[in-house]
């Protein structure tokens, strides 16, 4: 393993322990604010954050940078997968604890390969293993005797998806781009998640300064260390990292947001459920590891 991609580890190790403690955040800004405001603000945070480090990276360039219209374009695409992930996401932290959407939520790592099949990707025998392992304990997990999943669980679920598809993006719009330009085209995603939030929180949700202020720690977390910090550290790291090491690093979030939830906000898992979260991080793992 060379510097760069020990490096890239490092910073996906650092990315999935920040979002697993931000899902402590997101579910204690639900108290105060809808699911679009909390996004639209925390979004828009994180690309404000970046503009100090975008100008300061732009002075040391040393090559030329991409059109503006591929930034822009980047940035809409990926922007749109990350407003559907992070919307949905949050909409089901209302209904669902921050432990069992983390692990929910690294069901994407599964989701990855089965859009990849659609895109002419091949694999064997031991990533359909790790998805059916990875089902398994969502069963457990999720699933009630009747039958039913909560409707919290399955709007996490179908935002797994949409991460899935904001993975896959990721990796294929960073190549062969700089580490400012890269950082640029997070920003675009950002800012373009943000605009259509606000847009839907303005039309569907309250907005009151009370409830911003009252939720503001949430919402400094969520902006700056989740969106500002993390997202970025996920699209510098994913340049120099190898695909399959980056999806189990980043599948830690899961891990990291059981514990935060116990730590922070006191939620216990039942035995069948801490049985299915084992199953869903060895799928997930295993689907990467022995692909």
């Amino acid at each position: 393993m060379n510097s760069r991609t020990a490096r890239a580890n490092l910073f996906l190790l650092l990315t999935a322990l920040i979002w697993g403690a931000a899902f402590v955040a997101q579910r204690m800004g639900m108290d105060h604010m809808g699911p679009l405001t909390f996004n639209g603000i925390r979004f828009a945070l994180g690309a404000l954050a970046l503009l100090p480090l975008i100008a300061n990276m732009d002075k040391k360039r040393t090559s030329a940078a991409p059109p503006l219209a591929t930034l822009i374009r980047g940035g809409v695409l990926m922007g749109g997968a990350l407003f559907l992930g992070a919307w949905l996401q949050q909409f089901g932290l209302c209904y669902t604890t921050a432990g069992k959407a983390g692990f929910i939520t690294g069901l994407y790592v599964v989701f990855v390969p089965l859009i990849g099949i659609f895109l002419g990707h091949r694999y064997g025998l031991g990533t359909w293993a790790g998805a059916v392992l990875a089902i398994a304990g969502m069963y457990m997990l999720s699933v009630t005797e009747s039958m039913t999943m909560d409707k919290g669980d399955a709007l996490v679920l179908l935002s797994a998806f949409f991460w899935g598809v904001h993975v896959l993006l990721i990796g294929r719009l960073t190549s062969g781009l700089s580490a400012v330009d890269a950082i640029k085209l997070a920003a675009v995603q950002f800012a373009f998640c943000s605009l259509i939030s606000l847009a839907g929180a303005a039309a569907f949700e309250e907005i009151s300064l009370s409830g911003l202020w009252a939720g503001i720690i949430p919402l400094l977390y969520g902006g700056l260390m989740s969106v500002g910090v993390a997202y970025t550290l996920q699209v510098v790291a994913q340049r120099d990292a190898r695909p399959a090491p980056a999806a189990i690093i980043l599948s830690l979030e899961a891990v990291f947001a059981a514990v935060a939830g116990w730590m922070l906000l006191g939620e216990i898992l039942t035995t069948q459920a801490l049985v299915g979260c084992a199953l869903m991080l060895g799928g997930m793992i295993w689907s990467q590891a022995r692909p």
